[in-house]
């Protein structure tokens, strides 16, 4: 079966991705594990910033029932070490790297934009939906005219595809899909984690050192299908492709997100539990699409067939 699609003119020969965060600087997991363009369709590398970043002390991850809460808050060596020393060890055939671009302002954004544009990577992914770090981050993905400032300013500064990152965070995901996508979004990654916290009832305090994180893993798995069918409403219009991600574990899941909306999906937490399972997933997938007659995965895409004479709300 084909499996491969196409994202904002990238090629991929997967419909599987790794999150942001899961490969690092995608050079460990290769190294340990190895992977094909086959097998991942695209790596999300590690958040980056203008400058480095120690993170947030800790603890960082914390298991939680059905997934898990990590507070990192993107801890990374700063953007020009990235393109110095971790980029020229990347092989750009292997799979398509696409850089996560987070930042504290509008300004730090469209730099690190700017600073990534003169590489070979061939698409970033604007973060504006972090719920670990206190400048930046969700602050910008929960108001949707911030939201639209920040790839305003990305926008300028290249010519290359632009993923934003979505909060389930904010009021109306829709309209904040929509302002994104009259700013200059060639494409959405629908979601990113949901806040949460957990307690040590004999300490009395958040296990977590900075006190909340973001609650990743099987358990938002509900949540982030709503809110890809809610944003696939709006980027369908506008022929705006979704990655989706949010407690992806199995083949099954994934189909779940295509027939919601999404073009691709992106696994994260469940490469901790199973590293190799990209590999089964794209197994899965292409079992369904025999079993179900679909030549590629794009005829999965939105086929959703709701239930009639109900209301799904939002």
């Amino acid at each position: 079966m084909d499996l491969s699609v196409n994202i904002c003119g990238m090629q991929c020969q997967s419909p599987v991705a790794m999150a942001s965060g899961n490969a690092g600087y995608g050079i460990e997991y290769p190294s340990v594990y190895g992977f094909s363009n086959k097998d991942v369709g695209a790596v999300f590398l590690k958040g980056t910033t203008l400058e480095p970043k120690l993170g947030n002390k800790p603890e960082r991850v914390m298991e939680s029932p059905s997934g898990l809460l990590n507070s990192v808050g993107l801890q990374n060596p700063g953007a020009r070490e990235v393109i110095e020393k971790y980029l020229p060890q990347l092989n750009m055939s292997d799979t398509q790297y696409i850089i996560n671009v987070s930042g504290s302002s509008i300004e730090e954004y469209a730099e690190v934009v700017r600073l990534f544009d003169q590489t070979a990577l061939p698409a970033m992914e604007i973060n504006i939906s972090c719920p670990n770090v206190k400048k930046g981050g969700a602050a910008f993905g929960n108001d949707p005219e911030m939201a639209a400032r920040v790839v305003e300013a990305c926008r300028a500064n290249t010519t290359k595809p632009l993923i934003v990152k979505l909060s389930p965070n904010q009021t109306d995901i829709a309209e904040g899909a929509r302002r994104v996508i009259d700013a200059g979004a060639d494409a959405l990654s629908a979601i990113n984690t949901l806040m949460g916290m957990q307690i040590d009832v004999h300490s009395r305090k958040p296990t977590l050192g900075n006190n909340q994180g973001g609650l990743s893993g099987p358990a938002i798995k509900p949540v982030a299908l709503l809110k890809v069918h809610q944003v696939y409403q709006v980027a369908k219009q506008h022929n705006v492709p979704i990655i989706g991600l949010g407690g992806i574990a199995s083949a099954e899941d994934a189909i779940e997100f295509f027939l919601a909306g999404a073009s691709m999906v992106a696994i994260g937490t469940a490469v901790a539990k199973d590293p190799l399972i990209v590999k089964k997933v794209n197994k899965g997938i292409a079992k369904y699409m025999q079993q179900h007659g679909y030549n590629s995965v794009a005829e999965m895409t939105g086929k959703l067939q709701l239930n009639t004479d109900t209301v799904l709300c939002g």
